[in-house]
């Protein structure tokens, strides 16, 4: 069977020498079966949200809400707090059923302990977080279109990037602790915090023990990860639990030391800078579709015009069109990044880790086990799926290219 291999009796990952990605025989046979079940979701997912949007046109839900929406109040800022919170709710509703089937899979295959209990309670809270957040923007949104029918979408575009640096900035402090549990790693493991202080020291990165936490992970899941997040006052890097106790100090220090990259190579930046430019193209695209919609078939769905509250499902619809065909340029700007980090952080642990390309091989062989990483999912679904490479791409990587070039 391809990919599948097999440890001596007692023998670990740290002390097995990694030559590709591969699984046991058990591992790789629930490799594949959940590789097929995310692929089938992800369609199911896509298709059906469109079909949803597209029925709610046919049977006019947004103009009655609309409606509603009026006899609840005269008021014009208090109808916005009707009928979008009223319109996206109920697009979520008709959802669960495949979000709760999504992580029925994570439970079945071992990837997520979270109880049906404590998820129910993330949903609601990421459904209010999201439907204020969205109330908030669209109804800015619909105020340009009303003020400048013809430019809102320029407006729209250069008012999108504080909105991006607002979010960035205050998600680690007000977003994130509602849905996980954060403490500082000095506070569970010192010498750990100090060894990854002093490779941040090395680079020139100045990241105090109160920027480097832990995230209680393990609440909810059995997989392992790190990430950096926020700029300025709320910059820090996030290790989950499950990576500080599953993998050893050198393989940490990997982790670390791509999260550090990250930093270093200016990647949060860029990465605003990047949406900011799409983000233009895609602004326009979505003030021409919506218009010629309306235009085609706004008789029909009883949308009068682009400033009318009822166009919210056609917009729906043109920004999932625009976001699954653009899906594969923002997911390979994301990829590059994401091997710069390798790169960087290759070279960074050569620099004090014993055989570090076999260490950070390891801590690759590590995350696709955890994950049941497929080996060989079809190029296709990487150009349009993967933020990341490949666990047996980079694997290759680190064991061609010990020194990250």
């Amino acid at each position: 069977m391809p990919f599948a291999a097999q440890l001596t009796p007692g023998q670990t990952v740290a002390q097995h020498t990694i030559t590709e990605y591969t699984l046991t025989a058990e591992q790789l046979h629930k490799a594949e079966g959940l590789h097929r079940t995310n692929v089938a979701l992800t369609l199911v997912e896509t298709v059906f949200s469109l079909v949803v949007i597209a029925v709610f046109l046919a049977l006019r839900v947004a103009p009655r809400l609309e409606r509603w929406a009026r006899r609840v109040s005269s008021k014009r800022p208090a109808q916005t707090i009707v009928y979008f919170p009223a319109l996206l709710f109920l697009l979520a509703l008709l959802g669960l059923p495949l979000e709760m089937y999504g992580h029925h899979i994570s439970r079945a295959y071992g990837l997520s302990v979270q109880g049906w209990g404590s998820w129910a309670g993330d949903w609601m809270k990421e459904q209010i977080v999201s439907l204020l957040l969205s109330t908030a923007l669209l109804t800015g949104l619909y105020w340009l279109i009303r003020r400048s029918p013809r430019r809102w979408w320029l407006h729209g575009w250069l008012l999108s990037l504080p909105v991006i640096l607002a979010l960035v900035f205050l998600a680690p402090v007000v977003i994130d602790p509602i849905f996980n549990r954060f403490e500082p790693l000095a506070k569970s493991n010192p010498e750990l915090t100090r060894r990854l202080q002093d490779m941040a020291h090395s680079t020139g990165l100045d990241i105090p023990e109160s920027r480097i936490f832990l995230m209680h992970a393990s609440d909810k899941v059995t997989t392992y990860n790190a990430y950096v997040t926020g700029f300025g006052a709320t910059k820090r890097i996030v290790v989950w639990d499950t990576t500080a106790r599953d993998m050893t100090t050198g393989q940490v220090l990997f982790v670390f030391g791509h999260e550090t990259g990250h930093y270093v190579l200016h990647h949060i930046y860029k990465g605003m800078a990047f949406s900011f430019l799409l983000s233009f193209f895609g602004f326009y695209l979505a003030k021409v579709l919506l218009e010629w919609s309306i235009a085609r078939y706004g008789r029909s769905w009883q949308v009068e015009s682009a400033a009318a509250w009822s166009s919210l499902p056609v917009l729906l619809l043109v920004a999932s069109l625009l976001g699954f065909l653009g899906s594969p340029i923002g997911n390979a700007f994301s990829r590059w990044q994401e091997h710069q980090a390798d790169c960087y952080g290759l070279a960074l642990t050569a620099r004090s880790t014993p055989n570090s390309a076999q260490v950070a091989a390891q801590s690759f062989q590590l995350l696709g086990e955890k994950a049941l990483a497929y080996p060989t999912p079809s190029r296709l679904l990487v150009l349009w799926n993967y933020t990341h490479p490949t666990i047996a791409s980079r694997i290759r990587f680190a064991i061609e290219h010990p020194d990250g070039r």
